[in-house]
């Protein structure tokens, strides 16, 4: 598996090819989702195979939104399985990848250790103080794409729904970001209140 020869090549083409109305799923949100998956996949404990590919699902996970945005993950998953003969990676391992990029489609069923690996890394930022900046990156690329067009209120109103029903599956994850979660829907109940 060649990661470290497949990594720019992919970051480019979402650079080149992700509409610029990608406000929260541009390629910012892909390293960031890159990193999270690294540190939470250190913590643990996974093996040098799994973490190459883990961290290839990671870069693969949305490059779907370069063709549609619905059931984009499909598309990501097929996109995975077009480049990654091409940078030795075996079929098992294509169609581990693929199968780890699915379960990322909310709301995520992630089964096995690193299907919750990724999919935690995809929502870490929900218990982060980083949150609200992020959160409006969404809903501006949402309303961008004629997906949401309503009040600051009810985008809060939605973001408490989400974050109240979401769950972290590993121990890293709800160790380093549940607190904050929790302190974020706290806040938006707050301000929901005012």
């Amino acid at each position: 598996m060649n990661l470290k020869e497949l990594y720019p090549i992919v970051i480019k083409k979402l650079k080149s090819e992700l509409s610029p109305k990608m406000f929260y799923h541009s390629v910012d949100h892909t390293l960031d989702v890159y990193c999270a998956t690294n540190r939470i996949a250190k913590s643990e404990n996974l093996d040098e195979n799994e973490l190459i590919i883990l961290k290839t699902a990671a870069l693969f996970h949305d490059i779907g939104l370069i063709k549609k945005y619905k059931d984009h993950e499909d598309v990501s998953a097929e996109i995975a399985r077009e480049f990654l003969p091409e940078y030795d990676y075996s079929p098992d391992e294509i169609d581990l990848i693929s199968s780890i990029i699915m379960k990322t489609k909310l709301p995520q069923s992630a089964e096995n250790k690193l299907e919750k690996i990724l999919c935690d890394a995809d929502l870490d930022y929900l218990g982060r103080s980083d949150f609200y900046m992020i959160s409006h990156k969404l809903r501006h690329e949402w309303e961008e794409l004629g997906f949401w067009h309503s009040s600051l209120k009810e985008w809060y109103q939605l973001q408490v729904k989400f974050l109240s029903e979401h769950q972290y599956y590993t121990k890293t994850a709800i160790d380093l970001r549940q607190n904050g979660k929790l302190k974020n829907i706290q806040e938006i109940k707050n301000l929901l209140n005012f």
